[in-house]
């Protein structure tokens, strides 16, 4: 979302010539003080805007100056409207005024660039929810997404896996991310960023106090970073296994990334038979047992015992079903 402000700041000098701080909070619905650190921010990345003191006074650009955002290419146009997200829009309280955006910059556009535009919206569709599986039930999300946008201190009731199960907390959210269909917010809670899963929210209440944002936040590479923290801390133990040359094969399509990167890092062999020993990290045994019964025949477990142990004791019972 600082990246679109940070666009439209410049656009409103560029269209407006010369408005103050408290004109672009207003317009941006920010604070005076996001909008001096967004001005700064224009400045060290080379935009020649600049303050003049006094009444008349306010922010303006070189002139001269004309930023090259106002003119779509021809693959630009066919770029932005593959970054279209109709449902996720919809999610967010915004389907309407997504819908009327995308009229507004097809009918600037150049017929001939807009043709192109058009066919790239009808040769390619975005779907970014799972197979085989309900959406998340996400009744709190519009709200959430405004006091996002706006910067206001929520209280949220939320479900989660430890215990107490249900706790309340007054969270300053700082972005939204949709990741496979599924929602969440990242916002801070005294002082530490957390990630909370929006459909396990069960009530909202906005707040009228605001809160300014955490500095330098970056929410694509905070996200990153907490998904390799997460892996981190899910992934508590390592298992060794064999695996048949077909097992190997087999590795991408059966287990995620995380696992697969280290099957590849620590494979030793194939042996004369034609089994190689990787070793896996694991959540723990109760979950590594479904995962590793995908491959069948094709893998054996040599350690830790008690994961070989489970392994067999299930492939036993499921004999004895099938005798």
């Amino acid at each position: 979302m600082r990246a679109a402000r940070l666009v439209t700041l410049l656009l409103l000098l560029q269209a407006r010539e010369r408005m103050t701080a408290q004109e672009l909070a207003d317009t941006l619905e920010v604070s005076v003080r996001t909008i001096y650190r967004d001005v700064e921010s224009l400045g060290i990345a080379g935009v020649p805007v600049y303050g003049e003191p006094g009444h008349e006074g306010g922010y303006r650009l070189l002139d001269g100056y004309r930023t090259r955002l106002t003119g779509l290419t021809a693959t630009e146009a066919e770029a932005l409207f593959l970054t279209g997200l109709p449902k996720a829009a919809a999610q967010l309280g915004l389907a309407a005024q997504a819908t009327t955006a995308q009229l507004k910059i097809e009918a600037a556009l150049p017929a001939d660039v807009r043709d192109r535009a058009r066919r790239s919206a009808d040769r390619f569709h975005l779907d970014s929810s799972t197979w085989y599986s309900d959406a998340d039930h996400t009744p709190h999300l519009s709200p959430i997404a405004d006091a996002t946008w706006n910067q206001q201190c929520v209280r949220i009731h939320y479900l989660r896996w430890a215990v107490p199960r249900e706790i309340t907390r007054i969270v300053e959210p700082h972005g939204l991310v949709l990741k496979a269909g599924v929602w969440y917010l990242v916002a801070r809670n005294q002082g530490r960023l957390r990630t909370y899963r929006i459909s396990r929210i069960l009530e909202v209440k906005v707040l009228a106090e605001s809160f300014d944002r955490s500095e330098g936040f970056d929410l694509a590479a905070h996200w990153n970073d907490y998904l390799i923290r997460f892996d981190q801390r899910r992934h508590r133990d390592t298992a060794t296994l064999r695996l048949s040359r077909r097992g190997i094969e087999r590795l991408p399509g059966l287990l995620e990334p995380a696992m697969v990167a280290a099957a590849q890092r620590t494979a030793v062999g194939p042996d004369a038979a034609g089994w190689t020993e990787v070793e896996l990290p694991i959540e723990s045994v109760e979950t590594a047992v479904p995962e590793l019964l995908k491959f069948g025949a094709d893998v054996e477990v040599v350690a830790p015992e008690e994961l070989r142990t489970e392994i067999t004791r299930t492939l036993r019972a499921m004999y004895r079903i099938y005798e």
